[in-house]
């Protein structure tokens, strides 16, 4: 099968060939993929950043989520048969969905949204999942809640500010001056132009912030809130509780508690708590996110849209910072 492969790592690896059709194991669901999502975990991945939390085998296919069409099912599975139609974000040890065909555990798998076409399907399971396991299974975001979504024009962007104001919450977000218009229509109550505001002096008390850019942003992030209140951050830096969770060795849970020592302790001195999320494969989220999707509460936002051939020039825009919303490849 054709596929987006990486050899070694490297900014600038990968390339177009051919590989064995995936293993199907008891439990798994083969599918026929007819999209997949580009992803900023993509480019890292390629790049060797996340080399020591996630030690791929090479050559490695690339690619984290997608919507395609059933062709096969193990032994134990009997949520799904050939020819549904269904979308995933791929368990983070067994991705590859940047090819025709890739195997995804039962317990990872949805039912694509009836209203979607498989474009748009395929751009939400990451930064749906993402959205929805930091406001609603860390934040516990509740009606009347206050909460600051930094890039409001980015992929995990989009989806949590239609998340947050589905769930009832004051939404504040940042953008630059071009999105602004564009992200108060995706429900933004307050949008603070970063190219000409600083959102640590503008905005105050707020009871979460959701952040996924880098350390000055986190940092600002930390301004933002009340005391009390939560700083959740899927950019990093990572935390001891992660690195345990994950099961990493005592050297790396060491390297990663003096990483987020910095962020950890002026989190306690304000007050705050602080969690890294690295969002994970969850069927069962992700069918409430179809629920939701089909009651018109969330809605895909799709950017740009690159034939497989084309992966590099897809990952290199994400790249650039400049897509609004989501990229997808389309190989159906």
């Amino acid at each position: 099968m054709k596929a987006f492969i990486i050899d070694r790592y490297g900014k600038n690896q990968g390339r177009i060939g051919d590989m064995p059709e995936p293993e199907l194991r008891e439990d798994d669901v083969l599918v026929q993929v007819h999209a997949a999502s580009v992803n900023a975990l993509d480019s890292k991945i390629r790049s060797g950043a996340f080399k020591p939390i996630l030690p791929y085998r090479l050559p490695l296919i690339l690619g984290n989520d997608l919507a395609g069409t059933v062709v096969r099912v193990g032994s134990r599975v009997r949520s799904f048969k050939p020819g549904d139609e269904v979308y995933a974000r791929a368990d983070d040890d067994r991705i590859g969905s940047f090819a025709e065909r890739i195997a995804i555990r039962e317990s990872s798998l949805a039912p694509k949204p009836r209203n979607l076409g498989m474009v748009e399907a395929a751009s939400l399971p990451l930064v749906a999942l993402t959205a929805w396991q930091t406001l609603v299974e860390t934040a516990q975001l509740k009606e009347g809640h206050r909460v600051m979504i930094a890039a409001g024009s980015g992929g995990v962007g989009t989806i949590a500010i239609q998340l947050a104001k589905h769930l009832g919450a004051f939404v504040a977000t940042t953008t630059s001056t071009a999105n602004v218009g564009w992200v108060q229509e995706l429900g933004a109550d307050i949008v603070i132009d970063y190219k000409k505001q600083d959102v640590s002096t503008v905005l105050r008390g707020y009871d979460v912030t959701l952040n996924s850019l880098g350390k000055d942003a986190l940092h600002k992030a930390l301004q933002v809130l009340r005391p009390g209140g939560h700083l959740i951050s899927i950019s990093g830096p990572p935390t001891p509780a992660f690195a345990a969770a994950r099961g990493l060795a005592w050297p790396l849970q060491q390297l990663l508690r003096l990483l987020s020592f910095g962020i950890r302790s002026k989190a306690r001195k304000n007050g705050v708590a602080y969690t890294f999320v690295f969002m994970r494969a969850d069927g069962a989220q992700l069918r409430e996110i179809t629920s939701l999707v089909e009651a018109g509460a969330i809605r895909p936002v799709v950017d740009k849209v690159f034939p497989l051939r084309d992966t590099d020039k897809a990952l290199a825009y994400v790249d650039s910072g400049r897509a609004k919303g989501k990229v997808v490849l389309q190989l159906v």
